[in-house]
């Protein structure tokens, strides 16, 4: 998983973060290609393999979906998030972009601070010795009114080179769901957000990308793409709903 800040970091660090759309076939032949380069990711298994569960939040004027869509160079989103069937372990993280750069704050949230964020009573959450994070997107929620909009589930593969802080992951079965009152439970429906046999490759680096990693992903096979799963996932819900 993306490393966040550093103990006692202050300057907020931006990652690049390509993207680019692929076949199974491509992807396929991109693992053989990387796996005697990088490590597996070790939150998954022996094949670096792992599910995600996020469910996403927006205001009042839907301002992150159509930040976007707009293409504003600066923005972000809060999203609530846990892997494989472990609901218990949760994640709140708010992921900001400026220019095409990343940057990602996350901390692990309670039961309670979930139930909290899920109903919008989150006035106790400002106070006390809870996680900056915590108290920033509970203030948010009474500033701005977000509340769940979107649950986006996938199954990852990620792969990773240590000494240079690179992250290559394939993202597969890419879906949505408006489910958002099941999001723990799970059993939701869900609704792809492209043909079975299309998926997504993202590389994230700091600074610079080794030569021989961007030579194996910035291929003409591959069409690079500003992606958004949450975007698309409202677009592919609107269209369901109709």
């Amino acid at each position: 998983m993306d490393k966040g800040p550093g103990k006692g970091e202050l300057v907020k660090r931006y990652r690049n973060e390509w993207k680019y759309c692929c076949s199974e076939e491509q992807l396929a032949m991109l693992a053989q290609r990387i796996r005697p380069l990088l490590e597996p990711d070790v939150h998954g298994d022996e094949n670096g393999k792992y599910v995600i569960h996020s469910l996403y939040f927006d205001d009042l004027h839907d301002s992150c979906a159509y930040g976007n869509e707009a293409g504003i160079a600066e923005r972000f989103k809060y999203r609530i998030r846990y892997y494989g069937d472990d609901s218990d372990k949760l994640f709140l993280e708010r992921k900001e972009k400026l220019y095409g750069r990343c940057h990602k704050d996350f901390c692990p949230i309670t039961g309670e601070e979930y139930d909290a964020f899920f109903t919008g009573d989150v006035s106790d959450l400002l106070y006390g010795d809870r996680h900056p994070l915590v108290k920033r997107f509970a203030a948010d929620v009474l500033r701005c009114g977000f509340t769940p909009k979107a649950v986006i589930d996938y199954e990852r593969f990620a792969y990773v080179e240590p000494t240079a802080n690179v992250r290559i992951t394939f993202d597969t079965n890419i879906s949505a769901s408006y489910a958002a009152e099941d999001f723990l439970e799970g059993g939701y429906t869900v609704f792809p957000l492209q043909q079975r046999s299309r998926h997504v490759l993202e590389v994230k680096f700091d600074d610079i990308l080794p030569g021989h990693i961007k030579t194996l992903v910035s291929s003409n096979e591959y069409r690079q793409t500003t992606f958004s799963k949450y975007y698309l996932g409202r677009c592919r819900l609107k269209e369901v709903l109709l």
